[in-house]
């Protein structure tokens, strides 16, 4: 047996008891153990990390520790540039790219309406979540703390908020994302890109009043649905730039 020490910085301070935050905490190690499986062992999971500095050297997630570490755990840098310091993943981590877990689904109609390429149903399994983040390079979104621990997974975030719309700025802030411009349109329904169609090729499936006061209208080919600048556009739009602000 022997004593490291630990700091865990800014958010990542949320997967731990309050008296191990923001401070300094010792804890006793048996055997030849992974930076990286004493990180998790406290309940951090691993996608959240960017940087881990041991004894103020940067290591990757398989440095074995040793008596005496002290080990600082930071998360996603947001102010200052850290390529010339070991990276724990081969491609950064941020990704504007999406995979959502069974909690997160009315998040996933925020995220598409803002143009963001998101990938979501309400029957993915943990084992097909991980293999998507993995394969498709895909950032998990999730509110399970254990699916974030899979070894396979590098890009991922534990969603703290419950409410969808707070979710939305609690996403939008984390990965500091921004509107593409001109904005995708995409199906909040199935993600795929929209289309402009006609007005004039879908007419009769136009309520009436949709009909007098709206001329630009798009359309997804998946799932048949039509898309217009309506009421609930203008207010979705208002919650987005809310959060921009």
């Amino acid at each position: 047996m022997y004593q490291i020490s630990l700091r865990f910085y800014e958010e990542l301070n949320d997967f731990l008891p309050q008296k191990r935050r923001k401070v300094e905490f010792s804890i006793m190690i048996s055997g030849k153990v992974s930076v990286k499986d004493v990180i998790e062992s406290l309940g951090v999971p691993h996608p959240e990390i960017d940087l881990i500095l041991v004894n103020q050297v940067s290591v990757d997630f398989s440095y074995i520790v040793r008596p005496g570490d002290r080990i600082s755990v930071y998360p996603i840098f947001e102010a200052f540039d850290i390529a010339p310091i070991t990276l724990l993943r081969p491609k950064p981590l941020r990704r504007s790219r999406f995979v959502l877990d069974v909690h997160l689904g009315k998040l996933v109609v925020y995220l598409r309406f803002a143009g963001f390429d998101t990938l979501y149903q309400n029957d993915y399994h943990d084992d097909e979540l991980a293999r998507i983040s993995a394969t498709d390079q895909r950032i998990l979104l999730t509110r399970d703390r254990n699916l974030l621990k899979r070894s396979s997974i590098t890009r991922g975030y534990y969603v703290r908020e419950t409410d969808p719309k707070r979710q939305t700025t609690e996403v939008f802030r984390r990965f500091q994302l921004s509107l593409p411009c001109p904005l995708t349109q995409r199906c909040t329904h199935c993600n795929f890109l929209l289309r402009p169609i006609a007005k004039e090729h879908i007419l009769e499936r136009l309520p009436a009043n949709t009909q007098a006061y709206y001329h630009e209208f798009y359309y997804c080919q998946t799932c048949d649905k039509i898309y217009w600048k309506g009421s609930h556009y203008q207010k979705m739009m208002k919650y987005l730039y809310k959060i921009l602000q």
